[in-house]
C-alpha cells in the first residue's frame, strides 16, 4: 500500500481534476485507495484537511450528476453514484473512533449533502440498481458513524433528515439499507426527541413505522433496540401508540414487552420500564379484560382483542413477581377486584361444560395440535397466579380476597386442568399468600368443606400442610425436626 502522504497527495490532485474532468476509472480507483487507508487509525488522525475537501467537491458534484440523470438510465449514472458510494465509505472510515474527524465533517457540510443524496436516491429505488442500493447503504452507514458518540452530530443529522429523510429510508426495499437506516435511528433518539415523536404527527409515523418492522421483519435487531431502550421510556408515546395502533399492531408492543421483561431476571428491575407504563398496562387490561369472554363463542379463537387481554394478564403477573419497583401495583384501584371478577365469570363459564374454558383433562395433547394451542390455554391459571402476587404481603389485599369470595373461588381452581396446567400450584401459591398473617383468612378456610382429594405436596414445598378435621380443611405449618 502506498504511504499515507503520497496517497494524500495524489487523492488531492485527482480530485482537482474531477471538479473540471468527467468521473472515470482513475478517480474511482483513487478513493478506493483513501478508503483503504482510513481503515488505518494513525492514517485517519492524520487526515489534512485539502483530502476533506476534495471528497466535499466529489460528492457535491456526484449530487449535481445524480440530479440531473435521475431520469436517465442506469448506465449513464452509474459512475456518480459509485464515486458516491466510494465517497461514503471513505468518511464512514474516516469517522471511526475519531471524534475530531467527526466535528470537521460536520463543519464542512457533509451532512446536508448526504441527506441531499440519500432522499433523492430513495425515491427512485423502483430502480433496483445495485449501484443505487449501494449507495443508500454506504450513506446512511456514514450517518450512522458520524452521529457515534457526537451530540453536535446527532442532532445535526435529526435536524436535516427527520422525519422525512428516516420516513423514506424505512420504507426501501432493501433490508440492509433499513437495518442501517434502523442503527442511525437508535443513535440519533434521546429522552428530548423521544418526546419530538409524541407531539408532531409526521414524527409520530416514523414510530409506527418501527412498530410495522418489528412486526414483519423481527430479526431486525435494532427495531426491537429502539422500542426497548427508547419507546418504553416514555408513557406518553405508549398511550398514544395504543390509540393509534390496530390490535394487531398493540399486540406486537405487549410481546415486546413481555420479552423485555423475562429477559433481565433479577436486573429486570432495570428494564427501562417506567411505573406510569405500568399503570397505563394496568388500566388497559381493567378496561379491556371482558374482552376475553368472546372466546366462548368458538367463532372468535383468533380474536386479537381478546389475546391482547392475555398478553396483558401476562405481563402484570411478571411486573408484580417481587419485582420491587412494580409492586405498587397491589394498590392500583380496583385491580384486584378486577381479576378476581373475571375469575369467577370465567370459571362460571367453565363449569357450563363445553366452551374454551372448561376444565380437560387431556394431557396426552400437550404441546401438541389441539387444545393446548388455543391461546386461552392458562388464562385462568395466570389470574390466579395475579390475585396470589398482587395479596404477597399485603393484608388490604388479602382482606379484599376474603370480602370477594375469593378463598374458596382460587381453592376451586385446585383440580388437574390440562387447559390451565399448573393451576393448582398457582392456586397454592395464592392461598398461601392470601393466608399469610392473616387470622380471619385463616377461619374462612377452616369453615370450608372438603370437595374432593387435593394434592398438599407443593404446598409441602413452601412448609405447610393440608389437615382434614372434621370434614374441613385446615392449613398448618409442617413441624420442624427438633
Amino acid at each position: 500500500m502506498a504511504q499515507p502522504s503520497d496517497v494524500m497527495t495524489n487523492l488531492v490532485e485527482l480530485m482537482r481534476g474531477a471538479i473540471t474532468e468527467e468521473f472515470g476509472e482513475k478517480h474511482l480507483n483513487s478513493l478506493k485507495s483513501l478508503t483503504t487507508a482510513l481503515r488505518v487509525p494513525d492514517f485517519r488522525d492524520s487526515v489534512k484537511d485539502d483530502v476533506f475537501n476534495g471528497l466535499q467537491t466529489v460528492l457535491e458534484k456526484s449530487f449535481t450528476e445524480i440530479k440531473r440523470v435521475v431520469e436517465e438510465t442506469e448506465e449513464n449514472s452509474s459512475i456518480c453514484l459509485q464515486m458516491a458510494t466510494e465517497c461514503f465509505r471513505s468518511l464512514r472510515n474516516a469517522c471511526i473512533q475519531c471524534h475530531h474527524n467527526q466535528c470537521r465533517l460536520r463543519e464542512l457540510g457533509f451532512i446536508q449533502t448526504t441527506v441531499g443524496i440519500l432522499s433523492v436516491l430513495y425515491k427512485r429505488q423502483h430502480r433496483e440498481s445495485d449501484y443505487l442500493f449501494d449507495t443508500l447503504r454506504c450513506g446512511i452507514q456514514f450517518l450512522g458513524n458520524l452521529a457515534v458518540q457526537n451530540q453536535n452530530c446527532k442532532d445535526d443529522i435529526w435536524v436535516h433528515g427527520f422525519p422525512q429523510l428516516f420516513l423514506g429510508l424505512l420504507d426501501i426495499q432493501d433490508e440492509k439499507a433499513i437495518a442501517y437506516t434502523c442503527m442511525a435511528l437508535h443513535t440519533c433518539l434521546n429522552e428530548h426527541k423521544v418526546e419530538q415523536l409524541t407531539k408532531q404527527p409526521d414524527c409520530f409515523k416514523v414510530v409506527l413505522k418501527v412498530m410495522e418492522l418489528c412486526r414483519t421483519q423481527p430479526e431486525l435487531d435494532w427495531t426491537i433496540l429502539i422500542v426497548t431502550e427508547h419507546f418504553l421510556k416514555s408513557q406518553a408515546l405508549i398511550a398514544k401508540m395504543h390509540s393509534a395502533m390496530s390490535p394487531q399492531e398493540w399486540l406486537t408492543l405487549l410481546e415486546l414487552i413481555s420479552a423485555h421483561l423475562g429477559e433481565g431476571g433479577e436486573e429486570s428491575e432495570q428494564c427501562g420500564i417506567l411505573p406510569s407504563t405500568a399503570e397505563f398496562l394496568a388500566s388497559c387490561f381493567k378496561d379491556s379484560c371482558k374482552a376475553v369472554l368472546l372466546l366462548n363463542s368458538g367463532s372468535s379463537s383468533d380474536d386479537e382483542e381478546a389475546i391482547v387481554v392475555i398478553r396483558l394478564l401476562d405481563i402484570l403477573c411478571e411486573m408484580t413477581s417481587d419485582l420491587k419497583m412494580f409492586m405498587f401495583l397491589q394498590d392500583y384501584p380496583d385491580l384486584l377486584e378486577t381479576t378476581i371478577v373475571l375469575l369467577k365469570e370465567v370459571h362460571f363459564l367453565g363449569r357450563e361444560g363445553g366452551n374454551v374454558f372448561s376444565s380437560a383433562q387431556n394431557f396426552s395433547q400437550m404441546g401438541t395440535e389441539g387444545a393446548s394451542s388455543h391461546p386461552v390455554v392458562s388464562f385462568k391459571a395466570h389470574l390466579v397466579r395475579l390475585i396470589g402476587n398482587l395479596c404477597h404481603r399485603n393484608i388490604a389485599n388479602q382482606n379484599k380476597v376474603r370480602d370477594l369470595d375469593g378463598v374458596a373461588l382460587i381453592l376451586d381452581n385446585c383440580s388437574l386442568d390440562s387447559n390451565n396446567p399448573f393451576i393448582s400450584q398457582w392456586a397454592v401459591f395464592a392461598i398461601r399468600n392470601i393466608l399469610e398473617n392473616n387470622v380471619e383468612n385463616q377461619e374462612v378456610l377452616q369453615t370450608l368443606k372438603r370437595q374432593g382429594v387435593a394434592d398438599d405436596s407443593a404446598l409441602r414445598d413452601m412448609g405447610f400442610r393440608v389437615e382434614d378435621r372434621d370434614g374441613s380443611l385446615l392449613l398448618r405449618p409442617l413441624k420442624k425436626d427438633p
